[in-house]
């Protein structure tokens, strides 16, 4: 797993308008090809009557699939665009589609260039881009004498935490950069003393805002 990289959180849509022309940029996050070829055919469903749905997409960990098309415009001035500014903004597994309803004034290759380039970063915009870092599950048990000691320590460290649990001990799931997790544990062991029960657990992404 990467130790994180950037992405859009949500389907988002934003429209802008050239020279009478309607562009409205599409961006969805897609985990495979075949879900961001599927997004692309329902946005060329839902605007079939639009001039051109132009497309592209990255997917994979070493952006190992990169597709763009240009649905009839002039050979590299919308795909190419698209995908240009998906690269430039180092996003991952994201599709975008840039519809146009064509508004009767010509904008020539270099006003295509543009006018695709800025519907792809609206796009993006609208859909939320955000940060998948990767972090590794911790977990902390301890009897109730300790809890109070560890929760102090683990907040004065600004450390992700999912829900504690309290039976007859307490346990503190932590979250700990992936990177960090076994410098965490030799720590987390010094706190308490020996006295916790401390298990690593698996891998996630979790959604940030900007990097930690």
């Amino acid at each position: 797993m990467l130790a994180h990289y950037k992405t859009v959180q949500q389907y988002g849509s934003s429209e802008i308008i050239i020279k009478k022309s309607r562009f409205i940029g599409h961006a969805k996050p897609v985990a495979s090809e075949e879900e961001a070829i599927a997004f692309i055919a329902s946005i060329k469903k839902e605007h079939s009557m639009a001039t051109h749905n132009c497309s592209a997409y990255v997917i994979g960990e070493r952006d190992q699939i990169q597709k763009q098309s240009d649905d009839g415009e002039p050979s590299g001035t919308a795909g190419k665009p698209i995908l240009e500014v998906i690269k430039h903004q180092g996003l991952k597994n994201v599709a975008i589609v840039v519809t146009r309803y064509f508004g009767g004034i010509m904008l020539g290759a270099g006003g295509l260039v543009r006018a695709y380039t800025d519907g792809a970063v609206v796009g993006i915009e609208a859909a939320q881009p955000i940060y998948k870092v990767n972090h590794r599950l911790v977990q902390a048990e301890v009897d109730y004498t300790w809890y109070g000691k560890l929760e102090n320590e683990l907040r004065n460290r600004g450390m992700l935490l999912g829900d504690v649990q309290f039976t007859d001990r307490v346990t503190v799931p932590c979250y700990p950069l992936a990177a960090d997790a076994d410098a965490f544990v030799a720590w987390l062991t010094d706190i308490t003393q020996g006295q916790g029960i401390i298990t690593v657990g698996e891998d996630e992404y979790i959604v940030h805002t900007s990097l930690p």
